[in-house]
C-alpha cells in the first residue's frame, strides 16, 4: 500500500467517526441517498458509503482517483461551521496560508494547464463546458466550474501567439480555505486540470509526476 493509499484509508476511518448530520448542514450539495452520502466533484457524482466510508463513482462507474478521494474526505474534515461563499475571487497565492505552496502551484498546475491547451483554445472551452462550466466575460477563455458546489473554481486561459506563450490562471473564492485545507486546494486544482485534459482528449504537458 502506497503512502497515498494509507492516507486515504486513514481519512476513510475518520469519516466513519464524523457527525454526518453536521456534515449535511455545513456542506452545500452533500445529500443522503440510500446507503450513500452523495456529492458532485467536477460534475462527477460520487457516493460515500455510510457504513464503510468507501468512495465510488455513481454515474460513470470508473475508478475514483486517490486525489479525488482526498478532496472529498478533507472537505468533510476541514469545513468550518457557517462557511459560505464570499464572492471575492483570488489567485491561489493570495489565499490564507497559501504562500509556501505558491511556487509549486505555478510549476505543477498553472504551467501544465497553459502548455496542455496551447493552440487549443476551442478544446479548452469544450472541456470546460463538459464539466458544467459557466463562461465568464473578458478576454481569453474564462469559465467557472464547481469543484464542489461550495468550492467553485475559475479557470482562465489565454492562448499564445508568435510572441507570447499561452498563459493560464486559476481563481478561488476567498472562502475556499473555510471549506477545505489550503493544501487540498492544490489537489482540487490538479484534479481540475486532469479532468479538463481528459474531457479534451489531451495529455497533460510539462509535468511527469502530475497524478499518482
Amino acid at each position: 500500500m502506497s503512502n497515498y493509499e494509507k492516507l486515504v484509508d486513514q481519512w476513510r476511518l475518520k469519516f466513519l467517526a464524523m457527525d454526518k448530520e453536521r456534515l449535511l448542514q455545513n456542506i452545500p450539495g452533500l445529500a443522503r441517498a440510500g446507503e450513500y452520502f452523495t456529492i458532485s466533484h467536477f460534475s462527477r457524482l460520487l457516493g460515500v458509503h455510510g457504513e464503510t466510508g468507501h468512495i465510488v463513482a455513481l454515474g460513470d462507474g470508473k475508478p475514483v482517483s486517490i486525489y479525488t478521494k482526498l478532496n472529498v474526505y478533507t472537505l468533510f474534515g476541514y469545513v468550518k461551521p457557517g462557511a459560505r461563499l464570499l464572492g471575492d475571487w483570488l489567485p491561489f497565492s493570495d489565499l490564507k496560508d497559501a504562500s509556501p505552496f505558491s511556487a509549486a502551484f505555478e510549476r505543477m498546475i498553472l504551467r501544465p494547464l497553459a502548455a496542455t491547451f496551447s493552440g487549443n483554445e476551442e478544446a479548452f472551452c469544450r472541456a470546460c463546458e463538459k464539466l458544467g462550466g459557466r463562461r465568464l466575460p473578458g478576454s481569453g477563455a474564462k469559465y467557472e466550474i464547481d469543484a464542489f458546489q461550495c468550492i467553485p473554481v475559475r479557470f482562465l486561459f489565454w492562448d499564445g501567439d508568435e510572441e507570447f506563450p499561452a498563459q493560464a490562471n486559476i481563481l478561488f473564492d476567498r472562502s475556499a480555505t473555510d471549506f477545505i485545507h489550503v493544501e487540498s486546494v492544490v489537489t482540487i486544482a490538479s484534479e481540475g486540470v486532469y479532468y479538463l485534459a481528459e474531457a479534451a482528449g489531451l495529455e497533460i504537458k510539462n509535468t511527469p509526476l502530475f497524478r499518482p
